[in-house]
């Protein structure tokens, strides 16, 4: 997969947390574990809330896009403390919706917990794709 981050030096050249965590890497289920690391890497504590949300956007590309969909991931903290989440892929179609699965639906429920956690989400569609994001 690898993920990279935006380095960020400060004047004196000590290192400093990233901007924001870069991910370029295709949506498939091995790659979601990986990228949940990489959050936690990024991040440097706990945030099972991030990791969540990131693991079902990736998820939901995979389950409506397809799997091998290449998808960019960004993840940045914002100036208010909190965690912007954003994946990227090339299907301007594809648009998320959320559903309220009942108890014996097997899928439907990434969504819901998304909104549950988010403070906010959404969706830009561009020409050659669409963006899903979320606000921790």
């Amino acid at each position: 997969m690898p993920p990279h981050s935006t380095p960020d030096t400060p004047t004196g050249g000590r290192p400093v947390n990233p901007p924001h965590l870069d991910a370029n890497l295709l949506a498939v289920p091995k790659a979601v574990p990986e990228l949940r690391h990489a959050v936690r890497e990024y991040l440097g504590d706990p945030c099972c809330e991030v990791q969540l949300c990131v693991s079902e956007l990736v998820a939901n590309v995979i389950r409506h896009v397809g799997e091998g969909t290449p998808v960019r991931v960004r993840v940045s903290r914002r100036e208010d403390g909190g965690t912007r989440i954003e994946v990227t892929d090339p299907d301007p179609r594809a648009l998320p919706v959320l559903l309220h699965a009942t108890d014996t639906d097997e899928g439907g429920r990434g969504l819901v917990l998304l909104d549950a956690v988010a403070l906010r989400w959404g969706v830009e569609q561009g020409v050659a794709g669409k963006t899903v994001w979320c606000e921790l």
